[in-house]
């Protein structure tokens, strides 16, 4: 599906989408508040579910998604496209609110500071860890789910984004080559990583591709796709062989 904020590859037998695709540069991100309400996407073809914002209530899983809001706060009809239900997964409030929206914070700064990207992401594996109030009292109780909505969402194992950043600039692809940063983020769909770095969850597009079987950036020549493919940010944190896509 290829909207003008973004495009999407949904899965009608997962509730959500395999992945999502968008441009950012700093004229992307403005004042617009967040949209007041999460929706249906109707532009979905006939005979396909139409996730409903209810379908998240009381499940232990945010409403996550892919294209950030904020990445889209110049209009409020870029931003109202961002809470279709098309855009969002169910997210582990602590994977949510910790580490990966610290990843997007981060792209913004990046954003901000004279770069564009490009951005896809996505989910796949089944099985996540949630979190739920428990009632007279502060603390929370984790929830293990493979599915919610009566088994018409599957709940993601894993979250993955991978980002092309280049300085601001015209005819992109073709600025494109072994010396670009790139960026490639698995990180595990676990209310329980809300303190973690996110920089501990770099690895390789190649990893990524191997998790997802997806051919990431097939648009560049094969020599600078797979010099980028195996490049590893150099901001990661931890072992070089450790792979979290896994």
């Amino acid at each position: 599906m290829v909207k003008e904020q973004y495009a999407l590859s949904f899965n009608n037998s997962r509730g959500g989408p395999n992945w999502v695709s968008w441009h950012l540069q700093a004229s992307d991100i403005g004042d617009e508040d967040r949209a007041p309400t999460f929706s249906p996407d109707t532009t979905l073809p006939s005979g396909f579910k139409r996730v409903v914002t209810k379908d998240y209530t009381n499940s232990g899983f945010d409403r996550g998604h892919i294209c950030n809001s904020k990445d889209r706060t110049d209009t409020r009809e870029n931003n109202d496209a961002t809470f279709l239900l098309t855009n969002i997964l169910p997210q582990g409030p602590g994977n949510n609110q910790g580490p990966w929206v610290r990843l997007e914070n981060f792209e913004r700064q990046l954003a901000q500071g004279g770069n564009e990207l490009y951005i896809v992401a996505g989910a796949f594996g089944e099985g996540g860890t949630g979190e739920l109030k428990v009632k007279g009292q502060k603390r929370k109780k984790l929830v293990n789910a493979t599915k919610i909505a009566r088994g018409a969402i599957t709940v993601p194992k894993t979250f993955w984004k991978v980002m092309v950043v280049l300085k601001d600039g015209e005819n992109d692809v073709s600025r494109i080559n072994a010396s670009t940063r790139v960026i490639a983020v698995c990180m595990p769909n676990k209310t329980q990583i809300r303190p973690n770095d996110w920089h501990t969850f770099i690895t390789t597009i190649k990893n990524v591709e191997e998790a997802t079987g997806y051919d990431l950036l097939s648009e560049l020549p094969s020599g600078v796709q797979n010099s980028l493919a195996a490049k590893r940010d150099s901001s990661a944190v931890g072992p070089a062989s450790k792979n979290p896509c896994k």
